[in-house]
C-alpha cells in the first residue's frame, strides 16, 4: 500500500490561484514612475515568491531612497480590485483537490491575509484548507526563509520531515528545504517560462509538476 503524505503545503499565488502576472502587471505599473524600469517578466524572474514589503525594500534600496509612504497601500488596492475582477483558480486545481480527498492540506502564502482570503474565496478554494490558512505576516521572516513553513507543520501537528510543499518559485523552494521538507516544483501557473522547471529543480525540487490535474497521482503514489 502507498502511504499519503502526512500533510501537503501549497504555496497560493501560481500555485492555488493564477495571480503572478496581475499582481506583477501592478507593480510594474507603480514602480516606473520612480525609475525602475522593468518589464513583467523581468519582475516574476526576480522576485516571485517573494513578500511584497521585502521586494518594494529592495527596489527601492536600490533607487536609494525610502518606500514611498502609501505606496503599498496603493498597491493592495490596486491588487484587490483586480482579483475581484479578473483572478482564476489554476486550471484543474479544484479536481486535484477532490482527488486527495482527506489527505492533510494547509496554504502558506506570501500573501498578506486579508488577500490571501480574498484570493481563496474568490476562486473557491477556501473549504479545502479552513482554518489551516497562513500568510508570511505571521512569522518574523518571509520566504526564502522557512519560518511559514515551520509554522504550517507546528500549528498543524506535522513533524516537518513528514510535510510535502508545493512551490511555483525557486525562493519558496529555498524556505521549504531550509524547513526540512520535501518540495515539488510547480510549472502550470500563466506565468511559467520554458526555463521554469529546470531553476525549480536546480533550487532543490525533488520532482516537477507541470499541470496540477497530475499531482494526486504523485502524490498518492509515493
Amino acid at each position: 500500500m502507498t502511504t499519503p503524505p502526512a500533510l501537503v503545503i501549497f504555496d497560493c499565488d501560481g500555485v492555488l490561484v493564477d495571480s503572478e502576472v496581475l499582481e506583477h502587471a501592478v507593480d510594474a505599473e507603480l514602480l516606473a514612475p520612480y525609475g525602475y524600469l522593468a518589464t513583467v517578466d523581468e519582475l516574476i524572474d526576480r522576485f516571485v515568491g517573494i513578500a511584497r514589503r521585502d521586494m518594494y525594500a529592495t527596489v527601492f534600496g536600490e533607487l536609494g531612497r525610502e518606500v514611498p509612504a502609501g505606496l503599498l497601500e496603493e498597491r493592495e488596492r490596486l491588487v484587490w480590485d483586480r482579483c475581484r475582477s479578473d483572478l482564476a483558480a489554476i486550471v484543474g486545481v479544484h479536481a486535484a483537490l477532490d482527488s486527495l480527498g482527506g489527505v492533510r492540506k494547509c496554504v502558506a502564502s506570501s500573501s498578506t491575509p486579508e488577500k490571501l482570503t480574498l484570493k481563496l474565496q474568490s476562486t473557491d478554494l477556501t473549504s479545502y484548507f479552513s482554518p489551516h490558512i497562513f500568510s508570511t505576516a505571521l512569522v518574523a521572516r518571509g520566504k526564502p526563509a522557512p519560518d511559514i513553513y515551520l509554522h504550517a507543520a507546528h500549528t498543524v501537528g506535522v513533524p516537518a520531515a513528514d510535510c510535502i510543499v508545493i512551490e511555483d518559485s525557486p525562493h519558496g523552494i529555498a524556505g521549504a528545504r531550509a524547513a526540512g521538507m520535501t518540495v515539488y516544483g510547480f510549472t502550470g501557473g500563466g506565468h511559467a517560462t520554458p526555463a521554469l522547471g529546470a531553476s525549480l529543480k536546480a533550487a532543490g525540487a525533488k520532482q516537477i509538476v507541470g499541470a496540477m490535474t497530475d499531482l494526486p497521482k504523485l502524490l498518492l503514489a509515493r
